[in-house]
């Protein structure tokens, strides 16, 4: 699954009047979007996520300052450093995803391929682990 995780580069526009960066649902991300959020505010030392969903997939773009998303497929972990506003990360379902190392101006966009559900999530690492080993096996 961690092959899927991508880094995706949306089209700019842009002149002396400054910049435009364009994000279309199944055009520029491969879902479409039902769901948008933002984490600001976060100190440095703080992890953000520490779960995987069953059936939402994610795009993440740092908008303003900078942060950092590891990925973890329960085999592998990748981590990638989001500092430009136009550059974001595409995540699929049952990746374990925590973001961290948040700048003082950090705004992390989210868009999400599902409406919220609590039932989706999976919050715990080893439960986690569990699930994918089961599917594995499939």
């Amino acid at each position: 699954m961690i092959e899927q995780c991508r880094s995706i580069e949306f089209p700019q526009k842009g002149d002396e009047r400054g910049h435009l960066v364009i994000v279309e649902g199944n055009q520029d991300i491969p879902f479409e979007i039902k769901r948008v959020f933002y984490i600001y505010g976060s100190d440095q030392d703080v992890i953000r996520g520490r779960h995987a969903n069953y059936r939402s997939e994610f795009v993440l773009i740092n908008v303003a300052g900078t942060s950092k998303v590891k990925v973890d497929d329960g085999t592998d972990q990748k981590i990638y450093h989001l500092d430009r506003p136009h550059i974001g990360i595409y995540l699929p379902k049952l990746v374990w995803k925590d973001m961290y190392d948040f700048s003082e101006d950090s705004v992390l966009l989210c868009l999400a391929s599902e409406h919220y559900d609590a039932d989706e999530y999976i919050r715990d690492y080893n439960a986690y682990l569990e699930i994918i080993k089961e599917k594995n096996k499939m």
